[in-house]
């Protein structure tokens, strides 16, 4: 079975907040219940494509840490293609209490099975990659955080008529595969920002690779690091939630939208631009940060 352009088209709410400035969001979180936001379109033609030619032994390998959306949407596209999945999981030491990670459950009841492996092993993926391809010379092997050509290919979907009349487009960036595409098929005129959510000097060219084109800025957006999660964060999310009836998750969305109230605030937009965010979904993920926030006593993200 193939993944499908959704009947409906994905809704764009306005956010009010500033008089001068127009902020709207892309609800690609609504894409599908279980394959949200950008996983959806990043996996749309590696999926499809894969199936169409039929391999003799289908088999989709992928690897993620523990409570990757990646990870969690490989599995849910697996099991929608009936198609096997493998895992390559970040640490070792998961192997013994995964059932216990709400992620990688998931994951397991779409049908994927686990390989974990040390955090060095997993620092050599292009090593990993090719020892794999040779043993499962038919599968898919799909990089972590679904980022290739096919990807950003994908990531076109996300681009209609709609969007076409906005002076920003904004996502958040962490393999790079969604700003590539943004920024490769938008309009000319439109200029393209990343939210960087990661500390990874590589981004900017590996995205100019992916997209050819220069018509797009970065932001550090990490507010202390990858997957760190400070109180403000948690603030934000929560208000934000409570004013606008949309939730966010902490990694990625989450920061993004954060950093750009910071942004309007501070006079970075001209008056009346017009800013289009994309919701790039991953909302599997606030149970696990929540887990994460209970243990260390402090306040959880509704």
């Amino acid at each position: 079975m193939f993944l499908k352009i959704p009947s409906e088209p994905v809704p764009i709410q306005e956010i009010t907040i500033n008089k001068n400035i127009k902020l709207f969001i892309k609800r690609e979180d609504l894409v599908h219940p279980q394959i949200s936001g950008n996983k959806y379109w990043k996996l749309f033609n590696n999926i499809n494509n894969y199936i169409s030619r039929k391999p003799d032994n289908p088999f989709i390998i992928t690897f993620g840490g523990a409570f990757s959306n990646h990870i969690a949407a490989v599995a849910v596209a697996g099991k929608l293609s009936e198609t096997p999945t493998l895992g390559l999981i970040r640490g070792e030491e998961l192997e013994s209490r995964w059932r216990d990670n709400p992620t990688l459950s998931f994951a397991s009841g779409n049908g994927m099975k686990f390989k974990f492996i040390t955090r060095e092993e997993y620092r050599n993926k292009e090593k990993l990659t090719e020892f794999l391809q040779q043993e499962f010379p038919d599968a898919l092997i799909i990089p972590e955080g679904g980022t290739n050509e096919e990807a950003v290919e994908g990531v076109k979907m996300m681009l209609n008529n709609e969007t076409k009349d906005f002076d920003y487009l904004c996502t958040a960036v962490g393999t790079g595969g969604t700003i590539a595409g943004i920024s490769k098929f938008c309009e000319e005129n439109q200029k393209v920002i990343g939210f960087k959510v990661v500390d990874d000097s590589s981004l900017q060219n590996k995205i100019e690779e992916l997209t050819l084109k220069k018509n797009f800025n970065l932001i550090d957006s990490s507010f202390g690091g990858y997957g760190k999660i400070n109180d403000e964060n948690i603030r934000f999310i929560n208000e934000f939630k409570e004013r606008f009836n949309i939730a966010l998750e902490p990694i990625y969305t989450g920061k993004m939208m954060q950093r750009i109230f910071e942004m309007i605030e501070e006079g970075y937009f001209p008056a009346h631009s017009r800013i289009l965010c994309f919701h790039t979904g991953g909302l599997q993920g606030i149970e696990g940060a929540n887990m994460l926030l209970e243990k260390q006593n402090r306040k959880l993200i509704i």
